[in-house]
């Protein structure tokens, strides 16, 4: 992209594409807390009901395989008017189902379209000059990280006063009154490139292949989620079987971690500073020493207040250190070919939420069998391999090399392939 091009682009307020991100992430998040209300309304057990997490997770990763490229192609403004409008439908689809097979298609419905999320985020670093990339991923995915946190306690709350299928009828309203805010706020996106839509979907392997900053930020991305992932599947479970807390003090975590978004901002500005690199290995750091509390408070014997105020600190350190290595992953990608933002981040996030599904699924059989040291096992083995693969990007002599690649020869490398 020329300087010109890049004068000329659109300007759309970075808060706003924040807010258009926290509105369509979480949609898939309002689950999580009402677990355990669904196993109730349907008869099944909590591992049972634990895949409609999984299935929500399974179709947002093929939502952004499918749906994302199309903001390399597509104008992204009416895009996402569109998708948004179809999320509110697959919402009151989830609130009406009458049978667990019923809500887990409508679960996976639901995913395939948030992933319209995906569609906003990649045009924040059209926004602002290059070495202020990080500052701009971090102001918008602080927007994300929000969505995902107080989605929890949006569920909660509302579940516990009018039931959980309420918690989706309210939500699908709040994304059909987005629409009409994206035709007033949102300025008209055309595509960067004359692409194709099989083009565009052709494309995907050819930056998987040529870019291996790409491949070694998806794999970090998919350990990392579903480290983060064993928690929030399971703490409803933690909580009612301990402490016999409900939905609406599940969901109030998400308040407490959402101080963990406050770090977004930060880790950008750090990441502009000393490289995503080092911003990964500090957040990396952060979710093992998150677990380590996590799991000793709980072998500990002490009284439930202090418990619950050692979950509270155990939860501000694993956001605050998965949103690190998040905005640092993205930082390092949104850089390598500045056409192709939106196939990047389609590469990015469909591993990357690949993970989570795999981590979902994994929490919810470590549930079942083996309680609360299972999930905590589980999800410090996927940070130890993720802290393996990291050193191992960073000892294989192109570490720092790749991430300084110039994008216009990136570019050039994607046109030829």
């Amino acid at each position: 992209m020329t300087p010109d091009s890049k004068s000329k682009t659109p300007r759309a307020p970075l808060p706003f594409l924040g807010l258009a991100c926290a509105v369509g992430v979480s949609s898939i998040y309002y689950n999580q807390p009402l677990l355990l209300e669904m196993a109730q309304t349907y008869g099944v057990t909590a591992g049972r009901v634990g895949f409609v997490a999984v299935a929500t997770q399974v179709g947002y990763a093929v939502g952004m395989l499918l749906f994302v490229p199309l903001g390399d192609v597509l104008e992204r403004r009416a895009l996402m008017m569109r998708m948004y409008g179809a999320v509110a439908v697959a919402l009151l689809l989830v609130a009406v189902a009458p049978t667990l097979a019923w809500l887990i298609v409508a679960s996976a419905m639901l995913g395939l379209l948030a992933s319209v999320t995906h569609i906003a985020l990649p045009i924040a670093p059209d926004l602002v000059a290059p070495e202020q990339r990080g500052r701009a991923i971090g102001i918008v995915m602080t927007g994300l990280l929000l969505g995902i946190l107080l989605a929890r306690t949006f569920a909660g709350w509302v579940s516990g006063i009018h039931g959980w299928r309420w918690v989706f009828v309210v939500a699908a309203v709040m994304n059909a009154a987005f629409v009409p805010l994206l035709l007033r706020k949102m300025p008209k996106l055309p595509p960067k490139q004359n692409l194709r839509y099989p083009e565009a979907m052709r494309s995907l392997w050819t930056l998987w292949r040529t870019q291996p900053l790409l491949r070694e930020s998806c794999v970090l991305g998919a350990l990392v989620f579903a480290s983060f992932s064993c928690f929030w599947t399971t703490v409803a479970f933690l909580l009612k079987s301990h402490y016999g807390l409900g939905p609406g003090v599940a969901g109030t975590f998400g308040v407490v971690g959402a101080a963990g978004a406050l770090v977004a901002p930060v880790a950008g500005r750090l990441a502009d500073k000393h490289g995503s690199r080092w911003v990964v290995g500090v957040g990396m750091s952060l979710l093992a020493g998150s677990y380590l509390v996590l799991w000793l408070e709980e072998l500990a014997s002490m009284p439930t207040v202090m418990h619950v105020a050692a979950l509270v600190v155990g939860v501000v350190i694993l956001d605050s250190g998965a949103q690190m290595v998040q905005v640092a992953n993205q930082t390092r990608i949104f850089g390598l070919v500045a056409d192709a933002r939106s196939r990047l981040n389609t590469v990015y996030m469909t591993v990357y939420f690949g993970g989570a599904a795999v981590g979902s699924a994994v929490a919810t059989v470590a549930w079942e069998r083996w309680r609360w040291n299972g999930v905590c096992g589980q999800a410090l083995g996927f940070i130890v391999v993720a802290v393996l693969w990291h050193a191992w990007g960073g000892r294989n002599g192109a570490g720092l090399q790749r991430e300084n690649l110039d994008p216009d020869a990136a570019q050039d490398a994607l046109m030829e392939a």
